[in-house]
């Protein structure tokens, strides 16, 4: 039974390879080889001219060339024409134009685009809400509720909310003017950059800037303008973290004297195992609750900002 069996499989096997072999010789007789003439664009177009000519002998290409200028010599002007017709390149500027072509437009988009998120976080009020809106979850004793994607998502429209009259004055003064041809882009730039630093000198305490004008080594300035941007930044990050700090040190007070009381309930009733946080948090969540913490705690941290 074996033996027949094994044979049974060589004979399958021996099959296959045939039909394989078969198939493989069939596919490479079956296959054309096939050989085209080039040709170059001058003689393309040489002979479509004595083709539309309806000539049944093509002209000769090896008559003389003229010595100055190196071009065929022919008693037809149209194939002289074409036998001489020469590929031209021109590359213009935008030299002495005020708006921006194409290319240009979409690098200056792509590098702002690069640069949006920086630019939202650290140049507005995004960073002092985010901070205030993580001390309260932290306060109340929550780790991931609400979730990051849900403080994120209220500190970006928050800082819209806030934002809007500069970006609309950013839009007006820098943006319009600059996609009508009206201003070029060393202006649009500062004047898109003077609403943002308005905002910025309103939020920024004055011995932050001063700190960082004995820094960089900058001696004393007569008006607010002539303040650089490099140092009013950093200095409006400082004062945005210090506020942010000062404000989440208030919402931690009450919650902080709840979980005082409670440790100190346990201890008398000498519950010491019992973590005072576990018994704290449903009341921390009941006090703020109704207090209406979200609208108080929204309520003030964007009317610091006015």
């Amino acid at each position: 039974m074996r033996k027949t069996a094994s044979k049974k499989q060589n004979r399958h096997s021996f099959l296959m390879t045939v039909v394989l072999l078969v198939c493989l010789l069939t596919f490479v007789s079956a296959t054309k080889v096939s050989a085209s003439s080039t040709h170059s664009v001058g003689d393309s177009d040489f002979l479509d001219a004595t083709s539309e000519r309806g000539d049944d002998v093509a002209p000769d290409l090896n008559k003389p060339k003229d010595d100055a200028t190196g071009d065929i010599e022919s008693d037809d002007p149209s194939l002289a024409e074409v036998l001489n017709d020469d590929l031209t390149l021109a590359i213009s500027t935008n030299e002495g134009s005020t708006s921006l072509s194409s290319t240009l437009q979409i690098l200056l988009m792509l590098t702002v685009l690069s640069l949006a998120p920086s630019i939202l976080i650290m140049l507005t009020s995004f960073t002092r809400i985010i901070i205030v809106l993580h001390f309260v979850r932290s306060a109340i004793g929550m780790q991931t509720t609400p979730p990051n994607q849900i403080l994120i998502g209220l500190a970006l429209f928050l800082t819209f909310f806030i934002m809007t009259p500069t970006f609309n004055q950013i839009y007006k003064d820098a943006v319009v003017p600059l996609s009508k041809g009206e201003i070029k882009q060393e202006e649009a730039i500062n004047k898109g950059m003077e609403p943002l630093r308005d905002f910025m000198f309103s939020q920024t305490n004055t011995k932050d800037i001063k700190l960082f004008m004995e820094i960089s080594g900058t001696k004393s300035v007569e008006k607010v303008e002539d303040i650089p941007t490099t140092t009013l930044i950093p200095a409006f990050i400082i004062s945005e973290l210090r506020k942010a700090f000062t404000i989440g040190f208030l919402i931690y007070l009450p919650f902080l004297i709840m979980d005082m009381v409670v440790a100190s309930t346990l201890m008398s009733m000498g519950m010491m195992m019992l973590p005072p946080t576990t018994i704290s948090m449903p009341f921390k969540i009941l006090l703020f609750i109704m207090v209406d913490g979200w609208n108080l705690v929204i309520g003030e941290v964007v009317k610091t900002f006015y």
